[in-house]
């Protein structure tokens, strides 16, 4: 496959702006009832899965249907996480005014603070996706990705770095927010004066996210206390390993591109729109795997309409493909085994010096 992108004029990069500012509007349009209905029914379904899960966790005689309560509250935890959290905390659903998918009163179900959160993914990220230095996401501090981070002798395990992240992704999000938001944020407008104030907001969380899924919930089952403390273990899990793996996928696979604070100055917004596309990845796969991955698996339109109700994005995609096409743009996007292969083969080879990983990546 060509992954090579045209090299565009300024006059170009302009057109293919105002063309994409041209579907916003027109979907943005199209905004209403039926995505209110969406994000209601995916509420619905989250809420059922977690009731039948937990109950079935804690009434289960037998492994096949712990297994299927774990299984089920696992799948709620993601609902949660995915297509409601992420979304309702971009503000795609603000409009509705409906407290309960409001971006400024919604808590998730994990143990990073929603406002740390907001701050470091909504702003940082998604104004400087994949700029080295400046988008904290982007290799989260300890992952090496690209040759303009340099290499350190600690790089050499950061495969088995990402091994254990992958297991608790929730601890990871949570740690980086704090740090992300204090770092970051202009002193006059910090909610808090240290870093030490920071990490409580995340301490306090984490001590909620503990005290409801290991303690009070174990403790209604009371002597299958140690089986529902387990089950609550494994969904956690379960939801860790798979928001890792979409996450990953979205900006680490191996052709999507990475960017320096040079490139980016005096940045128009058709340029914005143009270093979104080739610094995200897609997957492709069936409207449950949409739904599961909170749509973002079409990560190259959520990072230039992350305020659209992510349900829309599947309608977005392929003209956003077609117009990519006519302007000789390379459109990333495969199936989730490849696209996460990729993103592994990225991790190994740049856990080596430069003339080794050039040598991996070019294989």
């Amino acid at each position: 496959m060509n992954t090579k992108s045209k090299p565009l004029t300024k006059e170009e990069i302009e057109t293919f702006g105002k063309e994409l500012e041209m579907i916003r509007t027109e979907v943005l349009s199209k905004v209403g009832q039926e995505d209110a209905d969406h994000i209601r029914k995916v509420q619905a379904t989250y809420r059922y899965n977690e009731i039948v899960g937990r109950l079935l966790i804690h009434f289960s005689l037998d492994p096949i249907t712990f297994a299927l309560g774990t299984s089920m509250l696992g799948i709620s935890k993601i609902i949660n996480n995915m297509e409601i959290g992420h979304n309702v905390m971009h503000g795609q659903y603000d409009w509705m005014n409906d407290p309960e998918f409001n971006s400024n009163t919604f808590e998730w179900d994990i143990v990073s603070d929603s406002a740390q959160w907001k701050f470091y993914h909504n702003y940082m990220h998604h104004t400087y996706t994949n700029v080295i230095g400046k988008d904290h996401d982007f290799g989260y501090h300890f992952t090496r990705l690209s040759e303009e981070q340099p290499w350190k002798p600690v790089h050499l395990f950061q495969s088995i770095a990402n091994f254990f992240l992958a297991f608790n992704f929730e601890w990871g999000v949570g740690k980086h927010g704090y740090k992300v938001e204090f770092l970051e944020k202009p002193k006059n407008q910090r909610t808090k004066k240290t870093l030490s104030e920071y990490k409580d907001v995340f301490g306090k969380k984490v001590e909620l996210q503990l005290f409801k899924d290991y303690i009070v919930f174990p403790l209604l089952g009371g002597f299958m206390a140690p089986k529902i403390f387990l089950g609550n273990l494994l969904a956690n899990t379960m939801r860790n390993l798979w928001t890792y793996s979409i996450i990953f996928c979205g900006h680490f696979t191996e052709n999507a591109e990475t960017f320096t604070p040079k490139d980016i100055e005096n940045e128009t917004r058709a340029e914005w729109y143009l270093r979104q596309l080739k610094g995200s990845s897609n997957l492709e796969g069936s409207k449950l795997f949409y739904m599961l991955s909170g749509h973002l698996s079409h990560q190259i339109e959520h990072h230039m309409f992350p305020d659209i109700p992510a349900n829309r994005y599947e309608e977005i995609a392929p003209r956003l493909k077609a117009l990519c096409e006519q302007y000789g743009q390379h459109y990333n996007t495969g199936s989730f085994v490849k696209q996460f292969a990729s993103v592994w083969k990225r991790i190994f080879a740049f856990s080596l010096p430069d003339p080794y990983a050039e040598k991996v990546m070019a294989a």
